[in-house]
């Protein structure tokens, strides 16, 4: 946690808040309230905070006495100034949606009349401050954060609280008893962490409860029996709890229920429970709860009922005659043991609602006839299973198939020499879906969310950069149960490939990552896979993995079942977002075909002669043997760009001609040039030389790396031009040229970079390569982070350009084997001498970058005198001598931060350590520039640039240059000398070496 407010965002919202005074109804903030805002801004990573008059609210007509508390704002404060001498004081706090990533702000404390607090959907860690016991709050909710480790008991201190909610995050261990003491506590929602043990007795003392959330957590024994204490009770949800069954008989008690859910109890049954008091009941699910016998008349007394699940239970006899439920829109009654016919009330063509009936054993003479939203799959004893469903009668099989393979929930895709039929059916709660020889069942619905058809296929939110990547921009979506079923199978064994990948939940640093998809797998009713989570699987979001599977048919039918077992999350990112997701399904014979075993031998053979033919002649061809390689314009013209294409007429124009005026300087590819596009846009235009074709291999390279790319710290892409010999890549103009430009330019240079700039240029460098390591889709290595990499807009905003050496970190794969491409100067030891990349060198050119902004001078040019080879160099012996401040830039005089400054140093220092292990992820960099993570100093060696490196041999092989250059060659070979001293720190080394997904 940060130990300081930064001066200027203080005085900033001193001086906002104090403006309060002089505006006409609304008095002053206490100023001791003011300094705490300052404080909680800083605390909770609010860097946006820009408060003013209009974001103090006076309305606290929302606050009622009732708990119907939803505040008219998701960003705002509320005062009360009715005080006397128009004094006016925070009293509810609402920053929703706004993905902080800091901590709980302990100065929450400070603000004395504060009562409502609402957190929800941000990326907080950490755990409650032990301060907030000392709060008035009557309101709370951290729901959907990244919050750990136990519920502090020092929470029951708060007695005034009537409303607690901190769903889906990660809080473990037991539930306090101390939570007994809140007994004017109306709201507890617990649902989605990983709480464990046993309800504590204490609880029993919440008299007031009226809703009561404890779903998803790894509670045990059977569910507590406190129902007498919570007569009041109106909402109760126990989903997958941990609980085991049956279900107490004295449930019954709980009058006021209009919300019952109970679902995937383990262990004993029970017949069904007397819910004959719950007249009120409005939605009631008991789902998986092992309940036998037939299902009880009372519920046709419920005349508010709309929403009926009994699913997956032991449920027989009848159905009831429900038709005077006027208001019931959703009836699921799948995988039961239901008998008798379908009753008239369910088959009147009136009733449109979603009714599921599949999975049961009724009777086949009443079948009605076929509809949308009325599932009767598998639902009769003696049904033909070729038939399935009263809609396959009359579709007998023609043939017999030998392979089926399905993109769920998209279009028809042929991937190499596959056809994948065509899935995007919007499906519904109570869908049986069907084609020629396969079709899918979905029961269920998403509870707490109106939805639609389309709510039932999930389509992805970023580019995704898999192999087959068609398959995966689409997925089927179910929120209980969904079987795939391909008939007209020849029987005998068949393979299956079922593909998934996570398009829905995000890896950044946003609330949109917090969610935790789990289900179940069944392949021919047999489980599977118990607890598939797809994200830890493949591993990580938009990335795909493919499970393998074996089965027989016997009967001609297969069928492949995905099942949600109330486990995960239900409200990240956003609420009603859970259950079964699949991309793809791809089924084939794993036996000969009738009379072509030998015909398949001749047919591979003459395949695999003609493979080798054919490779034999691309060789020829790319060796130019055969009419050369393929134009460098229409291998380009193949990218499949996230970007705008530019005509060369337009270009010309833009930059009148390429006029020598308009130059901005030179680089790797080519000459850069300013200009102007007819709408007015200012552009910067990278000509590529016509004879470097390793100059074309990386402008492919940039194109494919930054298009579809967008931060604010990266220079944004508008296009290309591809035309003949001309290539061009167009940039958005950054007025302020790059960071070495206005560095090391000359010494009465127009621009002087005071301490406020440097410091908002490196934290966004580090953020920038936070997004491209840990954030993004890919993960990028950049290879060349230098100076004259950084580009600065009108704002002096860094913007790191140049993407030609990029690779992605295919995170399989420990390092990148590659040849080595880069700076001079810049270069993680590791990459130069033995060609290992991975992101932690970048990690060390950022280090050097930091060091350049602190002194002003540039890494390789700088040498105080002949011992020293570098800036770096110098760095590491004043660190050694304690006299780090002498690096400070002498054009700064004295008006810079000397804390701020250190902090500064002792982070680029801690980048540029010898051993890629202990050098931190730019995520943890961009805490310790921004004060939020302390930083630990390591101890190294001495001098890393002297003889023992092998510098001297780096410049022999490239030869001496005015400025640092760039080079592409073999691994270096190492110095018989070289020598690396880093820290040993274990602490160092599990805080600095985490997993850049982490």
């Amino acid at each position: 946690m940060a130990r300081l407010v930064l001066p200027y965002i203080s005085f900033i919202v001193f001086l906002l808040l104090m403006c309060m005074a002089t505006q006409p109804g609304t008095g002053t903030i206490h100023s001791d309230e003011v300094k705490a805002l300052g404080e909680i801004a800083e605390q909770l990573g609010k860097k946006d905070w820009n408060i003013n008059v209009e974001q103090c609210k006076n309305d606290l007509s929302w606050l009622t006495p009732k708990l119907d508390w939803k505040p008219p704002y998701n960003n705002s404060l509320f005062c009360d100034c009715s005080y006397p001498d128009s004094v006016c004081h925070v009293v509810a706090l609402v920053l929703k949606g706004q993905d902080l990533d800091g901590k709980l702000p302990r100065s929450l404390v400070k603000l004395h009349y504060l009562t409502y607090l609402n957190l929800n959907r941000n990326f907080l860690s950490g755990n409650i401050p032990h301060e907030w016991a000392s709060t008035k709050l009557e309101f709370l909710t951290l729901s959907v954060n990244n919050l750990s480790g136990p519920i502090p008991g020092f929470l029951g201190n708060i007695t005034a609280l009537r409303y607690m909610s901190i769903e889906n995050n990660l809080f473990s261990g037991m539930v306090p008893l101390e939570l007994g003491k809140l007994v004017s506590l109306e709201n507890l929602i617990l649902s989605a962490n990983n709480l464990s043990g046993e309800l504590p007795f204490a609880l029993t003392k919440l008299t007031k409860l009226t809703e009561l959330r404890i779903s998803s957590n790894n509670f045990t024994g059977r569910i507590p029996d406190f129902f007498r204490s919570w007569k009041q009770l109106e909402k109760l949800e126990i989903q997958a709890s941990g609980f085991e069954g049956p279900i107490p008989s004295n449930i019954s008690i709980l009058s006021n229920l209009t919300e019952l859910r109970i679902s995937d109890l383990v262990g004993g049954g029970s017949k069904f429970p007397n819910l004959s008091s719950m007249k009120g009941m409005e939605r009631l699910m008991l789902k998986s709860c092992n309940i036998s016998g037939p299902i009880t008349e009372s519920i046709s007394d419920m005349t508010q009922l709309q929403t009926l699940d009994l699913s997956f239970n032991r449920l027989d006899g009848k159905i009831p005659d429900f038709h005077g439920l006027s208001r019931l829109k959703y009836l699921f009654l799948t995988s039961n043991l239901l008998t008798g016919p379908i009753p008239e009330w369910i088959k009147d063509k009136d009733n449109t609602h979603p009714v599921d009936l599949s999975y049961n054993n009724l009777s086949e003479r009443s079948a009605p006839s076929c509809r949308d939203n009325l599932n009767l799959f598998k639902s009769f004893s003696g049904m033909d299973n070729l038939s399935l469903s009263e809609c396959l009668k009359d579709s007998p099989c023609s043939k017999d198939y030998y392979e089926v393979h399905i993109n769920c929930g998209g279009k028809a895709k042929t991937v190499g020499n596959i056809k994948y039929e065509a899935d995007y059916h919007p499906a519904g709660p109570a869908s049986f879906v069907w084609k020629e020889n396969w079709g899918f069942s979905s029961s269920g619905r998403f509870w707490d969310l109106n939805t639609t058809g389309n709510d039932y296929v999930a389509n992805n939110v970023s580019i995704l950069k898999m192999n087959e990547s068609e398959l995966y921009t689409s997925a089927r979506l179910s929120p209980l149960s969904i079987t795939y079923y391909a008939r007209c199978l020849a029987n005998g064994p068949y393979k299956l490939k079922l593909h998934f990948a996570e398009i829905v939940i995000r890896d950044n640093r946003s609330f949109y990552s917090l969610g935790r998809r789990i289900f179940d797998i069944y392949v021919q009713e047999k489980l599977v896979l118990e607890d598939f989570d797809i994200e830890n699987a493949a591993p990580g979001v938009d990335k795909a993995v493919v499970k393998e599977y074996k089965a027989n048919v016997t009967n001609n039918v297969l069928m492949i079942r995905f099942f949600w077992a109330g486990k995960g999350t239900t409200d990240a990112p956003k609420r009603g977002n859970y259950g079964p997701l699949i991309s793809a399904i791809s089924v084939e014979n794993d036996f000969s075909l009738p009379n072509d075993g030998k015909m398949k031998i001749v047919v591979g053979a003459v395949v695999v002669v003609l493979l080798l033919i054919f490779m034999i002649l691309g060789i020829l061809w790319w060796k130019g043997c055969l009419g050369g390689r393929k134009s460098r314009e229409n291998e380009l013209k193949g990218l499949d760009l996230q970007t705008g294409f530019f005509t060369y007429r337009q270009i010309k124009a833009a930059t009148d001609n390429f006029n020598a005026a308009n130059k901005l300087g030179e680089g790797g590819f080519g000459s850069v040039y300013k200009g102007i596009l007819s709408d007015g846009t200012v552009i910067a235009v990278k000509q590529l030389s016509s004879k470097s074709r390793q100059g074309s291999r990386e402008f492919v390279n940039e194109i494919g790396m930054i298009s579809g790319l967008q931060h604010p710290n990266l220079v944004r892409l508008y296009g290309c031009c591809i035309e003949g010999k001309q290539l061009l890549l167009v940039y958005e103009y950054m007025e302020n040229n790059s960071l070495a430009h206005v560095l090391f330019g000359p010494a009465n240079g127009w621009l002087k970079l005071d301490w406020p700039a440097r410091q908002k240029i490196c934290a966004g460098i580090a953020k920038g390569l936070a997004f491209l390591h840990e954030e993004s889709t890919l993960k990028i290595v950049h290879r060349d982070i230098k100076s004259t990499n950084v580009l600065l807009d009108r704002d002096l905003n860094p913007k790191i350009s140049d993407f030609g050496l990029a690779k992605l970190d295919e995170e399989e794969n420990t390092h990148i084997s590659t040849r080595i491409a880069g700076t001079i100067g810049y270069m993680a030891p590791e990459y130069a001498l033995w060609g290992h990349l991975t992101y932690k060198a970048d990690v060390y050119s950022f280090g050097v970058v930091a060091l350049e902004i602190i002194a002003g001078k540039n890494n390789m040019k700088y040498r105080p005198n002949q011992n020293f080879v570098c800036l770096l160099d110098w760095a590491i012996v004043l660190q050694q001598r304690g006299d780090l401040m002498e690096l400070v830039d002498p054009e700064l005089g004295s008006d810079f931060s000397k804390e701020e400054a250190l902090r500064m140093i002792k982070v680029a220092l801690l980048c540029t350590n010898p051993s890629p292990v202990l050098r931190p992820v730019m995520t943890a960099v961009v805490n310790m520039l921004e004060g939020r993570i302390v930083i630990d100093e390591l101890t190294r060696g001495p001098s890393i640039y002297g003889n023992e490196w092998g510098f001297e041999a780096l410049r022999d092989q490239y030869g001496e240059s005015s400025r640092p250059k760039s080079m592409e060659s073999q691994s270096l070979t190492q110095s018989s000398n070289a020598t690396w001293i880093g820290s040993s720190s274990t602490s160092a080394h599990n805080i600095y070496s985490t997993n850049q997904n982490e």
